[in-house]
């Protein structure tokens, strides 16, 4: 028989990201980095908490698959210790900090954003875009969330597309580096240029300089929508989770543009969380669609059968999609220019 638990799953849903997202807060899981084990009496006296609370975090933590039991102990399963530990690699917190921090408040609020078709985390009448904030701070929270999402997500994608059969990437929109970083460890023969805005660019230098790739990398500072051309002397552009913040107009000017800046047999690779072709899923790229009416004006997530059209439309061939498991998307839609 048919019964609302499912339903009672969403609405604990919040739950299990503010669980997760307090002991980021609290650096419990880099606490507990490399085997450490603590009790629920030593996590109440490390961290000041009384004994219930400590007891409460760390049986739900467990439950939802970050820590696991150790004799009377509690330490990281491999998931936390791999993506949750400040330091690591492929860190996650940074997306889990600035989610907290800026973007579930404003989710309250997505009635309102049904009824006005209007972005709940920034004033369009007061601001140029959602990149255009006085506090440095959040915008720096914004690039290190992208960087934490997009350095795993770099690394499913280098396992599913060949960019070795390339020299020059330009990565549109690359942010503070993610892509090219992870690509260019992988390949030594791959240069690559990051083109984004002025003051993002200088996060990327900085990104680029501690993962000693300064010589392999670069930056230019612009606007892709704005300027009326993108570099050229690049044989693939990477748009990565650029789209979905534009509507259909905007993205198709810009493939537009990329089609016009690579030369024969130039690549073009799109990276998204791509809904199925009848939009009925999957969750995660249906709720980054929802994501969008919170924090964009015209953005939405596509299906990959939306770009295939889009990009012949520009005179790409070729379409193809390349599906693969990652936090910032499933699958690339990659064409070349004839």
């Amino acid at each position: 028989m048919i019964n609302p638990t499912p339903l009672m799953r969403l609405v604990a849903g919040v739950w299990g990201f503010k669980t997760l997202a307090v002991g980021v807060e609290l650096g419990l899981f880099t606490r507990l980095a490399n085997g450490r084990t603590l009790t629920v009496d030593e996590v109440a006296t490390e961290f000041g908490l009384a004994e219930r609370p400590a007891d409460l975090l760390l049986a739900a933590s467990a439950s939802l698959g970050l820590l696991e039991k150790a004799g009377d102990g509690y330490r990281n399963s491999e998931l936390a210790e791999q993506f949750l530990v400040e330091g690591r690699p492929y860190y996650f917190g940074a997306q889990i900090r600035y989610s907290d921090l800026r973007t579930y408040l404003p989710w309250h609020r997505i009635g309102e954003a049904l009824r006005t078709d209007r972005p709940l985390t920034w004033d369009p009448q007061a601001q140029q875009s959602m990149f255009d904030t006085t506090d440095p701070q959040m915008l720096l929270e914004f690039w290190d969330a992208m960087y934490s999402t997009s350095s795993f997500t770099a690394r499913a994608l280098a396992d599913a597309y060949d960019f070795g059969a390339h020299t020059r990437l330009l990565d549109v929109g690359g942010g503070a580096g993610a892509f090219p970083i992870e690509f260019c460890r992988r390949l030594p023969d791959l240069r690559a240029t990051i083109l984004d805005l002025p003051h993002v660019c200088v996060r990327a230098e900085e990104r680029i300089a501690e993962a000693g790739l300064s010589g392999r990398i670069g930056t230019v500072g612009g606007d892709f929508l704005a300027d009326p051309g993108l570099p050229d002397g690049h044989d693939v552009i990477l748009l990565s989770m650029i789209l979905h913040d534009w509507d259909e107009p905007t993205n198709r000017a810009l493939l537009a543009k990329c089609h016009a800046a690579l030369p024969a047999g130039g690549a073009i690779v799109i990276c998204e969380l791509l809904l199925n072709d009848e939009r009925t899923g999957p969750p995660e790229a249906a709720l980054m669609g929802m994501n969008m009416l919170v924090e964009t004006e015209g953005g939405k997530n596509y299906s990959g059968a939306e770009y295939a059209a889009w990009l012949a439309d520009a005179g790409f061939v070729d379409v193809h999609t390349v599906p693969f498991d990652a936090p910032g998307a499933n699958g690339a839609v990659v064409a070349r220019r004839a």
